[in-house]
This record gives structure tokens, sequence and C-alpha cells, in this order.
């Protein structure tokens, strides 16, 4: 059994080496302007994620749900920028009121009504008593754990494996060596009493459990909703402030999927989609944590000072009001994520008809495939993944004019028509297929 095994991760070897030529050949003009950028550009671009042997597509045009690349292929695009692209692409009601607003203003270097617009707007949606806004969802998340070491007077941080809140707050294999200099503890994700014993054990000196209702980057899998409350309410008990990174999540549902599994957090941090294509981030919560940053209040003395040039931009500010206020709002929100539960649901049931060891997990409009079986629950069982069947399928989809990411997320956004979604799944179906006849 060991044997044929061994034989067989070697055969997906051998093929994606031919893979990665037929794709090289494909993309010319994409391979000379990848060389180009990385005379200016370690590595040929400042997102790490976009890196995949032998290099990234250019994308040259975007349009609905579709993207073009630099060699004339168009793709359904079912990456959706990592859930930020939720609305597709040149969603006109934003393009048009951001367009309106520049010719008004551009950088006012003051308040402007926009701003408090859309903290209405998310207050109301996400059920938070106050709001700031950053310019990322890592900002946002450093600003939540700066809010609960400020309250609490305390410096320890609890993350769970395989978690991620930004580009310095990485938790994929332990604490990564670039990471901001928090003290972290790191509990295991969906499970109860290991996390349990780790909030008692550091109780005292722990100031925040910042915790994802769905590892995104991570696989996308979902919280056990006891786990989630679980963790939450027994940081509660210990003093500590309980932070949900909905940075992708917020998606899910009415008020995002905290809400759905029924929890309650102290701070919940935002970003991608709801800045419509712009640079977005937010974090709100119970007025007593945020007011903290009321300067405006002669008597207090727990002031925290929060700068940041471009926080309040207008284009992002307008954006945002279009997106949760006309195309985006609470009933869409419903509608969207029962569709993508819908989607995923046809994933499954197409993979089921391979004899690949292939799976997908998820939540409502976000999902990633797996080349493994069963389906992982927990971050440690991606170490069972077949790395090169993966990468067979994320080019095999690249060739039959399917856009996801390289690791397996797909995102479903409110561009995509059921004929380009029919599209997909075929050619899901045709790449596994082809796989299968070829082992």
């Amino acid at each position: 059994m060991q044997k044929r095994q061994t034989r067989r991760m070697s055969d997906w070897s051998h093929r994606v080496a031919r893979a990665r030529q037929e794709f090289a050949d494909r993309n010319p003009q994409s391979c000379l302007a990848y060389e180009a950028a990385r005379q200016v550009l370690p590595g040929g671009h400042t997102r790490t994620v976009l890196r995949h042997p032998p290099f990234p597509l250019t994308f040259v045009r975007g349009e609905g749900a579709t993207l073009t690349d630099a060699d004339g292929h168009t793709y359904v695009d079912l990456l959706g920028d990592y859930t930020a692209g939720l609305l597709g692409h040149s969603e006109r009601r934003v393009i048009d009121a951001v367009t309106a607003a520049l010719g008004n203003n551009v950088s006012v270097g003051g308040i402007h009504p926009a701003e408090a617009d859309l903290a209405r707007l998310m207050c109301a949606r996400f059920g938070l008593d106050r709001v700031r806004f950053t310019n990322s969802g890592t900002e946002a998340n450093l600003m939540a754990i700066t809010t609960a070491m400020q309250w609490t007077g305390r410096r320890r941080i609890m993350v769970f494996a395989g978690g991620y809140h930004g580009g310095v707050l990485y938790f994929a294999s332990g604490v990564a060596p670039w990471n901001a200099p928090y003290e972290f503890v790191i509990a295991p994700y969906n499970d109860i009493e290991g996390t349990r014993a780790l909030v008692e054990q550091h109780a005292d000196d722990l100031a925040a459990v910042l915790v994802e209702p769905m590892l995104g980057s991570g696989g996308c899998l979902p919280a056990d909703a006891e786990f989630l409350r679980v963790v939450v309410d027994t940081a509660r008990a210990f003093g500590a402030v309980s932070i949900a990174d909905e940075v992708m999540t917020s998606r899910h549902g009415r008020r995002g999927l905290v809400d759905l599994l029924r929890a309650t957090v102290d701070i919940t941090t935002f970003g991608k989609y709801i800045g419509g294509g712009f640079s977005f981030g937010a974090f709100g919560g119970t007025a007593d944590l945020m007011d903290q940053y009321d300067t405006g209040d002669p008597g207090r003395t727990n002031v925290i000072a929060h700068a940041g040039t471009f926080n309040n931009n207008v284009a992002t500010m307008t954006a945002g009001t279009v997106v949760l206020g006309e195309v985006f709002t609470a009933d869409v929100a419903v509608a969207h994520t029962s569709r993508g539960d819908e989607l995923r649901a046809g994933v499954a049931a197409l993979l089921a008809q391979h004899d690949l060891p292939v799976t997908v997990t998820g939540f409502g409009s976000m999902m990633s495939l797996h080349a493994q079986a069963p389906a992982p629950a927990r971050p440690t069982d991606l170490a069972a993944r077949d790395h090169a069947l993966q990468e067979l399928i994320y080019l095999g989809l690249l060739q039959r004019g399917v856009y996801i990411a390289a690791r397996g997320m797909m995102n479903l956004g409110l561009a995509h028509t059921d004929d380009q979604l029919a599209a997909a799944l075929d050619a899901l179906d045709d790449c596994l297929l082809e796989l299968s006849r070829s082992r």
C-alpha cells in the first residue's frame, strides 16, 4: 500500500512539471510582465499570496465576474480577490458615487459627511456601539489588540493555530518571525478543552482572545458554534476582551458569521468588501471599549491616540456607504449566503462523483478545495494535503478558464451568473476527469 501511494505521488509530481510548462507556453505576455516587474518589485509584486510557479498571471481588464489577462485569456473569477471582490469588477453604483465625490473633494484633511454616514450604517448593520476606520484588515486587528491591551492593562494575546489576521499577524505555522512583537499564546482551533485550559493558565495576563469564526486563509474551516461560544465566554469570565476577526466573514448573513453562530463578542474587525474595491478596514464594538478613543472628553484619562491620514479617505467612505446602503444590504447578504451554500453543495456533489481525494469546506459564499479526504476540520488536518494534486487542479482550472486561489480558495460574488457557475462546475468536472484518467 505504501509503495502504491509513493508511486501515485511521484506521478502527480511529474505531471506538475508538464502543467507548469503548458501554463508558461500559454502566457508569454504575463511572463514578460512578471520579469519586468521583478526589476523594481521584490518577487515581482507586493502580495506574497499571489506567488505561484512558474509565475503569476497579469490581469489587464475586469468586467462583472470575469478577468482578462495580458495574453487575452478570459476567466470566470471565482477568487473574488480573496473575498474583497464581492461586488465583482466595476460595480457602476460604487464607481459613479466615488467619481462624483472625488469631483467635489479628494483629500480634505478634515471631517466630511460620508465618514459618519458609513459609521451609522456599520453600527446599525453589525450591532456596534461605536466604530473607527483604518486602511486594511491588518490595521483593524492591530488597533483592536491595542484597544484590549489598554483597557485591561495586560500584555498577552491568544490567537489560534492556522489563523491569519494580516501581514504581521500570521499563525499558519506557529508565530511567524515577522509578526508584530506581541506576547502570543497559540491555542488549538475547534478544541474546546485545549483552549479553555490555556485561557485559565494565562488568565492573569491575558488581554484578548482574537479568533476567526472561520479560518479564511487557513482553508475555509468554520468554527464549531459551541467552540466559539465557549472561547468568548471563558475569555470574558477572566476579564479578557473577545475580538472576532470578521474581515472576511462579515459577508455572511445579516450581521456576519459570529451572529449566525450565536456568539457575542466585545470587538469586531472588518475589511475587504465593505470598501467596494478601495482599501478599507474598521474595528468596532462596545461603547466602553471604543470610547477610549474619545479625545473630545476632557474628563477622560485613558485616551488612545489613533492616527492615519487615509483612515477616513473620501473614496473609501463614499464607496462603503453605497456598498452597505444599496448594493449589499442585509437582505442581499442573507440571499447571497444561501446561494453560496447551494454552490458549495453542488461542488461537493461533483467531487463525490470522482475517485480522487478532493473535498470542499466552507460556509456561505466562501469555500476551499482540498486535495485530501476526508475533508479537514482543524488546521492540523491540512498536513494531509497532496500538494501536487492541489496544484494540478489549480492549473487545470486556469486552462479551462476558471480563476481560483492556488491554495484552493473560491468565493462567490454578486456578479456571478448561473451560467458562469455552471461553466465553472463543468470545468472542475472535466479537470478531475482528466486527472483520473492519467493516474
